[in-house]
């Protein structure tokens, strides 16, 4: 289902991204790198990755080498465009994949990045097997996700937002209202924050933390195989 809408909106999913969040979402993807992602780092795995822009940002970090993965076929080819136009091929390369059965051999990456992703999963729990398997052996799993704020008045009019003028504006935009209203009802249907991080510690990783951005709108985890 996350598949079909995200090729339907993918023309104008960048558009929405950065007005729908006031471009807001932009800061939470370098904030949510700065701490781990430097030139020190070496090969990265996008999961999820989109159109790419969290795959840019960890190439402007420092990554060395960025490999993304994401069903949407359509996705990946505007990002694929973007990462030609903006001279980054030789460092990014984005591809169709399947992150409930990644391609890649066991401990190849130093790091994996999700951004607003993992809730998209279809099968979470083999999905986030998958990034350990695939980590090297302490190598650093970031995920930045949104979530439901707790404190008033920010829960009220973030949840009237989020339900209501969102889903009519994007809609309208792109023409497919119900990627749209999906997005809201995945969200709120994605675990607590504590709720994830135990996911992320009964997967196997460890020293398992978050961060909260925007009085909690979006939440960076963080773990280390």
């Amino acid at each position: 289902m996350a598949g079909i809408h995200f090729d339907d909106i993918a023309p104008h999913y960048d558009f929405l991204n950065h007005f729908l969040s006031l471009h807001i979402d932009k800061r939470w993807r370098k904030k949510s790198l700065e701490k781990y992602i430097d030139s020190r780092t070496g090969c990265v795995l996008d999961v999820a990755c989109g159109t790419g822009d969290f795959a840019i940002d960890c190439s402007k970090a420092g990554a060395k080498q960025v490999i993304g993965v994401d069903v949407s076929s359509k996705m990946v080819e505007l990002g694929n465009r973007k990462i030609v136009d903006r001279k980054l091929a030789e460092k990014i390369d984005l591809r169709v994949g399947d992150c409930a059965n990644l391609e890649f051999s066991d401990e190849k990456f130093d790091a994996v990045i999700v951004a607003f992703g993992v809730r998209n999963f279809e099968e979470r729990e083999k999905s986030l097997c998958e990034i350990f398997r695939v980590l090297r052996s302490s190598g650093r799993v970031i995920i930045l996700e949104f979530s439901m704020p707790k404190r008033f008045p920010i829960r009220q009019l973030y949840s009237f937002y989020f339900k209501h003028i969102l889903p009519f504006i994007g809609g309208l935009i792109s023409g497919n209202k119900a990627a749209y209203v999906y997005l809201p009802d995945s969200v709120c249907a994605f675990p607590a924050p504590d709720d994830f991080m135990d996911e992320l510690r009964q997967v196997g990783f460890g020293e398992v933390a978050m961060h909260p951005f925007s009085f909690g709108i979006a939440v960076a985890y963080y773990g280390i195989k």
